[in-house]
């Protein structure tokens, strides 16, 4: 079978899913190649032909599909056209997020031909709370470069689209969990929920560092921060994903939650990257 293009569609604001679908692009080493970036817009409508190939990049937050992300992919449609679908999570688990995906994928009218399940640096992640931080790494990009590999590799063997088939994604390996931390875990959430103390509803920002340089409202996914209002963050519209935060060049953005202390004490052991093909 003969792929026109590769049409890579992301939703990446602190950039950890656009890397790994980057180099899952560069792995199939298909020369024509397309960059679809939902993070900070709806794009046009677009339609997919049988002939192209999509890969589909999200990031997990909470255990499902950032909800933006879905209705960021709304104008996209597909006629049959192969997908590999992937979603980034933050090393603790991306529980439902995949198969939200894969229904979504479906929805849209891709052919959902394989399927990863990557790990990126946690959004809370900071020097003082590490989780999974650095990730993607180097060897999480050439893995990901191999799974495009593969895919080509797949593709080409198919003579045509009818033999060119589907995964099932609730076959793919779940990354090993621990039993103890992930239960420390469980107890101090329980804790926290039971003392009411209440949880930042958005980042932080000292006026004395914020130079309103623009740069957090330029990288905003949501809209939640006004140009020349820098020092405040619109609640209503903040989807904690943190862009904001570690793209300040002047560090003025900071999102203390006691969640990250949680994160990084309790799923310090780095889980793997898998596929599905």
């Amino acid at each position: 079978m003969v792929i026109s293009e590769v049409n890579l569609i992301t939703f990446s604001p602190t950039h950890t899913s656009r890397k790994v679908g980057e180099a899952i692009m560069r792995g199939t080493k298909y020369e024509k190649t397309v960059v679809t970036d939902l993070t900070c817009q709806t794009v046009a409508p677009l339609h997919l032909p049988a002939s192209a190939l999509a890969i589909i990049t999200v990031p997990v937050y909470g255990g499902h599909v950032a909800p933006l992300a879905i209705e960021r992919m709304k104008n996209i449609h597909a006629d049959g056209t192969p997908a590999v679908i992937v979603v980034v999570y933050g090393n603790r688990a991306y529980e439902k997020a995949l198969a939200e995906l894969d229904g979504l994928a479906t929805s849209m009218g891709f052919k959902v031909i394989a399927a990863g399940t990557f790990i990126g640096e946690h959004s809370y992640s900071t020097e003082a709370y590490p989780i999974a931080a650095g990730r993607p790494d180097a060897d999480d990009i050439a893995y990901a470069e191999a799974f495009g590999a593969k895919v080509a590799a797949k593709i080409a063997a198919a003579s045509d689209s009818g033999h060119l088939y589907e995964v099932d994604v609730n076959r793919i390996v779940r990354p090993k969990q621990p039993f103890f931390p992930l239960f420390r875990f469980l107890r101090k959430v329980i804790k926290m929920r039971k003392s009411g103390i209440p949880l930042p509803r958005t980042p932080q920002v000292s006026a004395d560092l914020c130079k309103h340089c623009g740069v957090c409202v330029k990288v905003c996914p949501a809209g939640a921060i006004l140009k020349g209002d820098e020092c405040n963050t619109l609640a209503d519209k903040c989807i904690k994903c943190c862009a904001c935060v570690k793209s300040c060049p002047h560090k003025a953005r900071t999102y203390d939650t006691p969640f990250a202390a949680m994160l990084s004490d309790c799923f310090k052991r780095q889980k793997e990257d898998r596929i599905l093909i």
